[in-house]
């Protein structure tokens, strides 16, 4: 991510974002599982970047809603490029079958600890189980 100017945290804000559209601050924390206050620190360097932007709820004025920028959007891109270069090394070093065995691994183990990607909508325990 340092070859596109962001670190891999606030790659994962900007994308969660991207899915959630415009949203609370305190939710955003919520769904990184982080304090409102580490939240916090994460946009007021993404709004000094101008990849997002800070606003009064209107409907609640002790809440700030964050969105992407323009300049937020068109970054996801570089940021889906960097992921699938990522993506490429790993199959590179470990092969196509090992490393489609780990990803799936990683996501059955984040899905029964309860995880879920930020901004991602959960799955219910019912249709886990019809997957199944």
């Amino acid at each position: 991510m340092a070859g596109i100017g962001i670190s891999h945290s606030q790659a994962r804000v900007i994308d969660a974002l991207a899915r959630m559209g415009a949203v609370s601050q305190v939710r955003l924390a919520r769904e990184f599982n982080i304090s409102a206050a580490s939240m916090s620190t994460m946009t007021a360097r993404l709004i000094e970047a101008g990849l997002i932007t800070r606003t009064v709820n209107p409907n609640e004025t002790r809440s700030n809603i964050v969105e992407l920028t323009p300049k937020g959007r068109e970054l996801m891109s570089d940021i889906h490029t960097a992921w699938r270069d990522i993506d490429s090394l790993i199959v590179d070093t470990m092969g196509a079958d090992d490393a489609a065995h780990i990803a799936t691994l990683t996501r059955a183990l984040r899905d029964r600890l309860g995880g879920k990607a930020p901004g991602a909508k959960q799955v219910k325990d019912t249709e886990k189980e019809m997957m199944s």
